[in-house]
């Protein structure tokens, strides 16, 4: 007994739509990067590695044991938000690779006089507009961007508009993140 057409069909574009959501085609027509190869302007996707690292401060334990030392605890930090990055889904944003090879490394804060230790990670991202990178770039984590590809980009007086308003965006939300923190204490 062999399906017909019909059923085919629908399989034919049940798997085209994975196919589209998983892989690099992110299509949302306008905001896409515009790129010029050659004489001819492509609209693509952006690939960009990010690398955030994760702060990890020692904590006391209650009574006499149980305190966990500074670069297990920004070890604990990266896993748990590396979780977070991988099970949350992001409009607009795949994250194809998450390397956490790199060694936590540990340095003395004198704003708050005792050792800090910060666990990397770098993201492989693919987005289709700057403004869903600015996200991780707004980060406290945040330390170093390189991007893949495209090469060059073409940005006309919109998309340099929507880029600044998104940075805007962020930065109030993070300086209130800040306030809400400190304000707590």
């Amino acid at each position: 007994m062999f399906p017909d057409n019909k059923f085919l069909r629908k399989i034919a574009g049940f798997s085209w739509a994975l196919a589209k959501n998983n892989k690099h085609i992110i299509e949302r027509g306008t905001k896409m990067v515009k790129t010029r190869v050659g004489d001819e302007m492509v609209n693509s996707i952006i690939r960009v590695k990010i690398r955030l690292d994760y702060k990890g401060m020692h904590k006391p334990g209650k009574f006499f044991f149980g305190g966990k030392n500074t670069e297990d605890v920004a070890e604990e930090v990266r896993n748990q938000q590396v979780g977070m990055l991988r099970n949350v889904p992001l409009q607009g944003i795949i994250i194809e690779e998450v390397d956490m090879s790199g060694d936590v490394y540990t340095v003395f804060d004198e704003i708050i006089n005792t050792q800090v230790a910060y666990a990397p990670v770098v993201l492989t991202i693919s987005s289709d507009s700057m403004e869903d990178i600015v996200r991780f770039i707004a980060r406290e984590e945040f330390r170093k961007v390189e991007i893949l590809e495209p090469e060059n980009m073409v940005m006309n007086k919109i998309d340099i508009e929507r880029v600044l308003f998104k940075v805007s965006e962020e930065l109030r939300g993070y300086r209130l993140h800040l306030e809400r923190k400190y304000n707590s204490r």
